[in-house]
Parts: C-alpha cells; structure tokens; sequence
C-alpha cells in the first residue's frame, strides 16, 4: 500500500484507528527514542467500529461468547472521516509531540485506495 520495506515503519494497531492515551505514549516513546519523526493516521473503510453504536458492540461481544463488556468503552464513531480528523488534531496539539509531521488518511478496502484526509 505504501511502498514500504520491513523495517521501515513501526506500526501501531487498534480497534477503529483511534488515538488513545496508550498510542500517544507509545508516540513519545517511538519519538523520543526511536526516531520517529512522522506518524500516519489510518482508518479503513468497512470498519466494525464504524458500523454501529456502542451498545451494538457490546451485544456483539457477547452474542458471541464474550462477557459483559459494557464497563470498557469501543470508541465506536458514526463519521470515521471526522474521526481521523479529531484524532490527528489530538496527536499535533499534544505537547510532548508538537514536532511531530502527522497525517490522516482512509483506506478503501474496496478500492485498495488510500485518501488524504488532513
């Protein structure tokens, strides 16, 4: 998708793309002291965290087998384009990565394109 060789990027995977305190400590921590100097928000299309609401998650969860998951919150969105947006925003406002180049994106896992959102 990016043309990128392993070794190359460090990737950092979650339910829904979302930034959370995790990602951005894992962010200073890639930073700091692994000389990251960019990051890339990425969402993709067809996304379970986007086709549905909170409670739907959770009835999901244990319509197959799971326990009550209703004390953890999915962070499920309606909008993944507004989404991305916020959660970059979040990244380029943080103080301890106010040096970091990032991105937002979508991909289309139709199309296999991959869309600039900010």
């Amino acid at each position: 998708m990016l043309g990128l060789e392993p070794g190359d990027a460090k990737i950092l995977r979650n339910a829904g793309a979302r930034v959370t305190d995790d990602v951005l400590r894992t962010l200073v921590l890639a930073s700091y002291l692994l000389g990251v100097d960019r990051a890339m928000v990425i969402a993709h299309t067809d996304c379970r965290m986007a086709a549905g609401s909170e409670d739907e998650v959770h009835a999901a969860v244990s319509e197959a087998g799971g326990p009550d998951t209703r004390s953890l919150a999915f962070l499920v969105t309606s909008d993944q384009k507004a989404t991305v947006r916020a959660d970059v925003q979040r990244i380029r406002s943080w103080p301890y990565l106010t040096h970091l180049h990032v991105g937002g994106f979508l991909y289309d896992t139709d199309t296999g394109r991959l869309s600039h959102l900010c």
